[in-house]
């Protein structure tokens, strides 16, 4: 949101999707990476460098969100990160949906980490 617009801000290569295995790249290089997966989907397996915000919760937590980066947006398969991708660059972020969602991630060898003691799984 550095410049105030409020539509299409422009993102890497301005592209508004990347394969997970471009996503785990631009992670490595300090993309944020935002997670809109419900609770229970995050604690089953996460990526590491992720940050959990849900869908459900990103009008009222639209502040957490960086401005000053890319941010890769992850769901489980794709269907709900598309739509925050979307929200989120209507509202000036550098936002990049992460197509085929944790899935892709887990099948590209993104890695992987739970939060409830199990091996870390995606679905």
């Amino acid at each position: 949101m550095s410049d105030g617009s409020t539509t299409g801000a422009p993102t890497a290569g301005g592209r508004e999707a990347v394969t997970a295995d471009e996503a785990i790249a631009l992670v490595s290089a300090g993309a944020y990476l935002l997670d809109v997966r419900e609770q229970h989907e995050w604690d089953s397996g996460h990526a590491p460098d992720a940050h959990m915000l849900p869908m459900s919760e990103l009008g009222t937590r639209l502040s957490e969100v960086p401005d000053d980066r890319e941010v890769l947006v992850v769901c489980h398969i794709g269907g709900r990160s598309a739509r925050v991708t979307a929200a989120l660059r209507e509202n000036g972020f550098d936002a990049i949906d992460v197509l085929g969602g944790m899935v892709a991630w887990q099948h590209a060898e993104g890695e992987l980490t739970s939060e409830n003691g199990s091996e870390p799984q995606v679905g």
